[in-house]
């Protein structure tokens, strides 16, 4: 009888990461979305937890750094989770992502740090439209939501 290999199927890695949906309000509102560098989507800022960080620490951490916008917390919006493919990981990846509406203490966007090839300020509506994912867009409209905003994206 040959030999057979066998192969050690284990189940995603778990991540938990943070972001924000961080405004102003100065001429209606506007939210804060980045491109990623190398990439072709818009999205919300986000990233990993720090060691010693809670899920708000990390989530006015990381929107400073990816949009170069200081962020104050109003309220919590929820999370998403999705799984992808991981080069470096080499196998799955099960992400949650906890969401935050920050309102915009100052800042530059030009200032965003080198993960990110642009960030811009833009209306809900064309926020919406620009989004590429449709579970980060349910989060803004619970963030318009909460600012007492209708979009009709």
């Amino acid at each position: 009888m040959p030999l057979e290999h066998s192969r050690t199927v284990t189940g995603p890695r778990e991540r938990t990461s943070a972001g924000g949906v961080v405004v102003r309000t100065d001429a209606g509102v506007e939210v804060c979305l980045i491109r990623p560098a190398g990439r072709t989507v818009w999205g919300l800022p986000k990233g990993g937890i720090e060691s010693g960080e809670t899920l708000m620490q990390a989530a006015v951490r990381e929107v400073a750094e990816e949009t170069g916008v200081g962020g104050v917390v109003d309220a919590e919006l929820g999370a998403i989770d999705y799984s992808f493919y991981s080069r470096e990981q080499n196998g799955r990846i099960h992400k949650t992502v906890h969401y935050y509406l920050m309102h915009a203490t100052g800042g530059d966007t030009s200032d965003h740090d080198h993960e990110v090839s642009e960030a811009r300020w833009m209306g809900l509506r064309e926020a919406l439209r620009l989004m590429t994912y449709p579970n980060e867009r349910e989060i803004v409209r619970r963030a318009a939501e909460a600012l007492g905003e209708a979009p009709d994206a």
